[in-house]
């Protein structure tokens, strides 16, 4: 929509875009359909799929920028850029036509179902696809309840309209690279603070839940942006059972390369990966003991790895364990205090959690 309504000159001088991943997809394919030359800065850390999605639809008349390690690293690289050459700038969020072609989404659900939508949840990163099809549904559907969901380490929109003001975060959570942005779009953000039922954030670990399950019990592939509105619906679900409800899942370019870390943070999220400081004598057998006598018939280590030596009695270890029942994490850690095992428990020290691990 924005594309489209470029005038000669614009189109003569060409555009530049930034994005987390997925708006460079539509951009690049509007330059192919257009034939429009354009510049699309990503961050430095963006999924390769969504580097090669990107140069696929653009093919010839898109050139590729890597910049930074966030959204925003990419977008102020963008702007420099963009005003030096006077180009045109194609916002993935805080424009006005775009905002209008996000709220065809909007048209598109309407049409599409016969049932009145009781519930709408939205994904929400710069807050252009909430505005766009929360203002169709305003208008439409006005008795659908429409909820924004956010990820819970960039819960931009969330403080913002809690301070009633356009908030920029000083640090996010990049996991969730398709929605995370530090500041949500001026014209978005009175938007939807005024359409939007309810705002909700769902924990990092929450959302790497949901994309295993989709992909293994559904066959769907998911990114962690997309699978935002799904990961909201246990926090609902007392209240929207036997409702119409629909999820906007938006964004399916998941890096393969991820995989290790979307399991790893499911595990920790359902409290089934732990993380300790062992101390093992320096005696034969030690480690045995350790298999045999501390961890369960069920319990797996996943990760092993010496430190220094913390004196002349023991040796020092992290180790990395996987229970089958969270419920076993008790008994475990009371049998390491019993044999004079156990330093310490990671997974609620922060700090020294990723330091270590």
């Amino acid at each position: 929509n924005k594309m489209s309504s470029l005038t000669a000159l614009e189109i003569k001088n060409g555009i530049i875009c930034a994005s987390a991943g997925n708006h460079a997809q539509g951009v690049a394919l509007s330059c192919n359909l257009l034939k429009i030359k354009g510049t699309i800065y990503m961050p430095s850390p963006t999924p390769n799929q969504k580097i090669e999605q990107v140069r696929m639809f653009g093919e010839d008349y898109i050139d590729i920028v890597l910049e930074g390690d966030t959204f925003d690293d990419a977008y102020h690289a963008a702007k420099i850029e963009c005003d030096r050459l006077n180009k045109t700038f194609i916002h993935p969020f805080n424009d006005e036509k775009v905002i209008e072609g996000q709220a065809t989404i909007g048209l598109e659900i309407l049409e599409q179902t016969k049932t009145p939508i009781d519930y709408i949840f939205i994904p929400v990163g710069g807050g252009g696809l909430a505005s766009g099809i929360s203002t169709i549904f305003k208008e439409l559907s006005p008795k659908t309840k429409i909820i924004g969901v956010e990820p819970e380490g960039a819960p931009s929109m969330s403080v913002s309209i809690k301070n009633n003001r356009n908030t920029e975060l000083e640090h996010i959570d990049k996991f969730v690279d398709g929605a995370a942005v530090r500041r949500v779009g001026d014209l978005a953000f009175p938007i939807c603070k005024a359409n939007l039922d309810e705002m909700i954030t769902v924990p990092e670990g929450k959302i790497c839940h949901t994309i295993l399950e989709l992909y293994n019990k559904d066959a769907i592939v998911v990114e962690p942006a997309g699978a935002l509105s799904i990961t909201a619906l246990d926090f609902f679900k007392d209240e929207i059972k036997g409702k119409h409800v629909i999820c906007l899942v938006s964004g399916s370019n998941n890096d393969i390369t991820r995989t290790a870390e979307i399991k790893e943070r499911a595990l920790l999220y359902s409290n089934l990966k732990h993380y300790f400081i062992i101390k093992f004598p320096q005696r034969a057998g030690a480690l045995k003991d350790f298999v045999v006598d501390i961890l369960g018939p069920n319990d797996d280590i996943t990760h092993f790895e010496y430190t220094k030596k913390a004196n002349r009695e023991n040796d020092v270890a992290v180790v990395g364990i996987e229970l089958k029942d969270s419920k076993d994490l008790e008994p475990l850690v009371a049998k390491m205090k019993e044999h004079n095992f156990f330093g310490e428990y990671l997974n609620n020290k922060p700090v020294l959690f990723q330091f270590l691990i």
